[in-house]
């Protein structure tokens, strides 16, 4: 038994996207030990082909980290904590409001948003020789980690239930 459990909503199996403009509004718990991320896979994710399939995370959050949000790109080569990614700090905590996190997909570019800003671009030119794997049908998944690699050690001032709102995708 655990003292903590994590949640996710997904589309995998329901709907799947290819290219456009992915996004979320989104108020994130704090607080040190939470994790929630707003992030795609390609369809073809199967258990046991990751990174191959592909990976986008639109939004990661570390509670512990409360002015920074993350965007990465994941896939063969280039995975876990070898992925492609961009830090984007602010100058203030994220978690006090809701903010838009968005990407702008088309084939062979991927651009990430926050609150309306560009702050990132991944295109084959940024993977070397490593291969691109986003040009396919991807499914989306919000979810909340506690603890993990990332999330890190729950806080004993960490305050639950956490809540992890969402006004909307599209």
């Amino acid at each position: 038994d655990s003292y903590y459990t994590s949640a996710r909503l997904k589309t995998q199996g329901l709907q799947s996207f290819q290219y456009g403009r992915i996004e979320a509004r989104i108020k994130v718990p704090s607080g040190d030990g939470v994790w929630p991320a707003f992030w795609m896979l390609g369809s073809s994710f199967d258990g046991t082909n990751w990174p191959d399939c592909g990976e986008v995370d639109i939004m990661e959050y570390v509670g512990r980290e409360p002015d920074l949000i993350v965007g990465t790109l994941h896939g063969p080569g280039y995975s876990g904590a070898s992925g492609v990614g961009q830090w984007n700090r602010q100058a203030y905590a994220i978690a006090d409001d809701f903010h838009t996190y968005a990407i702008e997909w088309k084939p062979g570019q991927i651009d990430w948003y926050y609150d309306g800003v560009k702050y990132h671009t991944v295109t084959p030119a940024e993977l070397s020789d490593r291969q691109w794997v986003f040009d396919h049908a991807f499914f989306i998944t919000l979810n909340l980690a506690l603890g993990g690699t990332l999330g890190g050690p729950i806080g004993l001032d960490t305050v639950f239930p956490a809540q992890y709102l969402v006004d909307y995708v599209r």
